[in-house]
């Protein structure tokens, strides 16, 4: 049972997540679980015992209020009920172990739940908001050797798509950033304990290539180990 977090449209009040993710689990031999992200305690004690691992899914800018900066010029549109339950789950799922697998927006989230920070807005001559379809590969990433992440994908220089804006700039507690961008900017991040704490920050639910189901099928087996 695999616990997808859902978007929440603040304005129509919509709990919504994109058929992408729900398939890639899906296609990896789990069962994904649609996870409303709801402000009362006790749902995230239920989550928990439902749930063998998690998928954060991808969606808008984080609240930079949550890493303990001012918002700057070139911040997108927030969501503090989504910010709240995510950054909470995750550091309740970090705590006990559970296998995750964070996506654009949940690799930012995992990382900001370890107590690092982010880069509200990057400014770079380097494109990371492709004008392609969302399963082109764009741009290369090179992946420290070593890492887990090497070790999943079993290689160290791999092609993906890229919808961000903002980016991990100091790494958190016990995590390692594991792969970078040509520009430098950080693409991966990963539990230093050995724990299946995995971040991208490419989209590889919508890719249709070797190294995103490998993706999957690793979060679904250490959640079955789990």
């Amino acid at each position: 049972m695999i616990g997808i977090t859902a978007n929440y449209y603040l304005n129509e009040n919509d709990f919504a997540v994109r058929e992408y993710y729900v398939y890639s689990v899906y296609k990896a031999g789990g069962i994904p679980v649609i996870l409303s992200p709801l402000q009362e305690e006790d749902s995230l004690e239920g989550y928990l015992q439902i749930c063998d691992g998690f998928v954060f899914s991808g969606g808008g800018d984080l609240d930079p209020y949550c890493f303990g900066q001012l918002p700057f010029v070139g911040l997108g549109e927030v969501n503090p009920v989504r910010d709240t339950f995510e950054i909470k789950l995750a550091q309740a799922v970090l705590s006990v172990g559970m296998p995750v697998l964070g996506i654009c927006r949940g690799c930012q989230i995992m990382n900001v739940a370890a107590g690092g920070t982010l880069i509200q807005d990057l400014q770079t001559d380097f494109c990371h908001m492709q004008k392609a379809p969302r399963d082109y590969a764009f741009h290369d990433i090179f992946i420290e050797k070593g890492s887990q992440l090497a070790g999943i994908l079993q290689s160290c220089h791999i092609r993906v798509n890229s919808f961000h804006h903002q980016a991990i700039d100091e790494a958190g507690r016990d995590v390692f950033l594991s792969a970078y961008a040509p520009d430098g900017t950080v693409e991966a991040l990963e539990g230093k304990a050995g724990l299946f704490y995995l971040g991208v920050q490419w989209h590889p639910e919508c890719m249709h290539d070797i190294f995103s189901r490998r993706l999957f099928s690793a979060l679904v087996e250490k959640s079955k180990r789990f």
